[in-house]
């Protein structure tokens, strides 16, 4: 289990990822791509970093965006496994 995040904790994350957004209980972050292909191909390769972390974000895809929440659902907010997978996924770009 991780602990839940105070506002202090995601500042700091914050300051190196300031695509990130907490916004009422998750983490939000929005990518664009210049078609679906681009859009499911990033999908994919954060499903299968998903699947190694046992953490699985809710992803909203569309023709050439796609919008990541990330959330510890069992918490019900925010906590370290959040920001580690979102860490993980910036790093695909």
């Amino acid at each position: 289990m991780s602990s839940k995040l105070d506002p202090d904790q995601f500042e700091a994350f914050q300051q190196k990822h300031p695509e990130w957004v907490w916004k009422g209980g998750h983490l939000e972050r929005e990518w664009r791509f210049p078609d679906f292909k681009g859009s499911l191909g990033f999908v994919n390769r954060v499903g299968e970093l998903a699947e190694k972390a046992q953490h699985h974000p809710d992803v909203d895809i569309r023709y050439d965006r796609v919008l990541l929440r990330l959330s510890t659902h069992t918490e019900g907010t925010v906590t370290e496994r959040d920001l580690s997978l979102a860490k993980q996924i910036d790093a695909l770009d």
